[in-house]
């Protein structure tokens, strides 16, 4: 987690902010899983491959190590993609990554329903959907946020328990609830994901990232980019 921003925003956008983030935790947990389940690799969670890739190299397994590589760099390539865009389009009533990424989900979707994608090939795309899905949401008002991953997100809920239970000051113990309360329900919110995901992969096969994309789709028309940008 980065320092808390200090720029002041009206509870109405911060409460969109709120909303919106919790979303797209949700849709992380959600595809996260998939790609735990499905390739036995996450597709968010780089600490975690990251952890993988180091002790691959160890033991020589190079599938491992191939993986966790391919993952690992089409994620850091879509978050420098995604705030690449997030420079160009401020002036934009729409953001386009919503349309990005659900393009992507739906693409791969379509096409994995008639050809079997490779393991690699499906890393690299849906790693990369995930890193620039990372660059949607960055902040809830003053409290900047990790929507993909949750080790960030755990992080900062222990220290704002934390500086609640040690402040002094009435406004800043408010603070520290409001932030305590929204990142742990952000934190549920990917858990909520990764047991749906779990639940209807069965049912819905090839066919499972299509509901995060609707997600993605709706939210590109509830939640205009005046709200979401930096």
């Amino acid at each position: 987690m980065l320092p808390e921003k200090k720029a002041f925003l009206s509870a109405d956008k911060i409460g969109v902010q709120e909303k919106l983030a919790i979303l797209l935790a949700f849709i992380a947990g959600y595809i996260d899983a998939v790609g735990l389940i499905k390739w036995k690799t996450y597709v968010s969670f780089m600490s975690g491959n990251t952890t993988q890739l180091g002790t691959a190299i160890e033991t020589g397994t190079v599938e491992v190590i191939s993986s966790s590589l391919c993952v690992i760099g089409s994620f850091v390539s879509g978050i420098y993609l995604g705030t690449c865009l997030s420079q160009c389009q401020r002036q934009r009533k729409f953001s386009s990554k919503f349309f990005i990424v659900a393009g992507i989900l739906i693409t791969y979707s379509i096409v994995g329903s008639y050809y079997q994608i490779p393991n690699y090939s499906s890393l690299v795309i849906i790693g990369f959907s995930m890193g620039m899905m990372n660059t949607i949401v960055t902040s809830v008002g003053k409290q900047n946020v990790n929507t993909d991953f949750v080790t960030g997100t755990l992080n900062s809920l222990a220290k704002n328990s934390a500086m609640y239970t040690m402040s002094n000051s009435k406004e800043d113990r408010t603070t520290y609830r409001s932030n305590t309360i929204r990142l742990l329900i952000l934190w549920i919110g990917f858990i909520l994901g990764a047991f749906i995901a779990a639940m209807l992969l069965d049912m819905l096969t090839k066919w499972t990232l299509l509901l995060p994309a609707f997600f993605l789709l709706a939210s590109a028309f509830l939640f205009p980019i005046s709200i979401i940008k930096d």
